[in-house]
């Protein structure tokens, strides 16, 4: 069985106040946990200058949420940034990592000669 793990970075607005860029994180970190999602880190990267102009900003706050257990929040979460004047670009990556077993972590004996 493969582990569904999720990644989504978005971009906000250099212009926001670091108490505006934290009402944003909790408003999509919420998106997940209603939907019976599990954060596992997120990372507020900072300010950063961007590789091409978007919307006339030449800089942008980096976010990174790393979750799993949230394909039912991606959807709503994504619609949500779309329609947000404070999110300039986002991207959500969804990665299968196998599941790890005892049996496979197990030296093979094969291999002891």
């Amino acid at each position: 069985m493969k582990n569904i793990v999720y990644e989504t970075m978005y971009i906000l607005r250099p212009d926001l106040n670091d108490e505006q860029v934290d009402q944003e994180i909790e408003k999509y970190q919420g998106f997940i946990k209603e939907n019976s999602g599990e954060l596992s880190e997120t990372q507020h990267r900072g300010k950063r200058r961007l590789a091409y102009e978007i919307d006339r900003f030449r800089e942008g706050i980096y976010i990174q949420m790393n979750y799993t257990n949230g394909g039912a929040a991606v959807a709503s979460m994504e619609r949500a940034m779309r329609l947000s004047e404070n999110v300039i670009r986002y991207l959500t990556v969804k990665q299968e990592v196998p599941e790890v077993t005892e049996e496979s972590d197990a030296p093979d004996p094969a291999d002891a000669v």
